[in-house]
C-alpha cells in the first residue's frame, strides 16, 4: 500500500526530458488540445474579478477591517465587495477632510462605524437591522448610497 501512495505523490522524474528540444516537444500541445492555463485566464477574464469598478475620484488610503468588524460581516452576511470597499475608502477621505474621527458610514448594504484616524472599520450592521440599532460615540455621519 505504501508503494501506491509514494508513486501517487512523487512523480516519476526519470522520464523528464534532459535537453531543451525534448522539453519543448514534451510540453507542446497536441492538435486539438487546449492549454489549461489559457482556459483559467479566459475564465477569469470573462468574470468581472479583475478590478472593482472605480471612478477617477481620489479615494485615499487603504481601509482596514478590525477582527471584530470581520466577525460582524460574517455573522450578518454582509459582502464587502470591491465597490463597497471603494465607497468606504472614499468616505474615509471625505470624513478626514471634514474633521471626522469616529464616524458612521451608511451605504445601500450596511452601516459601518469607522475609526477615521486609524483607517479602520470597527463594526458593521446589515441594512435590515440598521433601524433597530443605536450608534454611540460617533462624531459624524456620512451617507454613501
Amino acid at each position: 500500500m505504501s508503494n501506491k501512495v509514494n508513486s501517487f505523490l512523487i512523480p516519476n522524474v526519470s522520464s523528464l526530458p534532459s535537453d531543451n528540444k525534448k522539453a519543448e516537444q514534451a510540453n507542446a500541445l497536441k492538435q486539438g488540445d487546449k492549454s489549461e492555463f489559457k482556459g483559467l485566464v479566459d475564465q477569469l477574464s470573462n468574470n468581472d474579478l479583475r478590478q472593482p469598478q472605480v471612478t477617477k475620484k481620489n479615494v485615499g488610503e487603504e481601509v482596514n477591517v478590525s477582527a471584530h468588524a470581520m466577525k460582524r460581516l460574517q455573522e450578518r452576511n454582509i459582502e464587502l465587495d470591491g465597490n463597497e470597499y471603494m465607497k468606504l475608502k472614499e468616505a474615509v477621505s471625505k470624513l478626514r477632510a471634514k474633521g471626522g474621527h469616529d464616524s458612521l458610514v451608511i451605504t445601500n448594504k450596511a452601516a459601518y462605524v469607522i475609526d477615521v484616524d486609524k483607517n479602520t472599520v470597527v463594526t458593521a450592521v446589515d441594512k435590515n437591522n440598521m433601524n433597530e440599532n443605536v450608534f454611540t460615540k460617533i462624531d459624524s455621519t456620512l451617507f454613501m448610497m
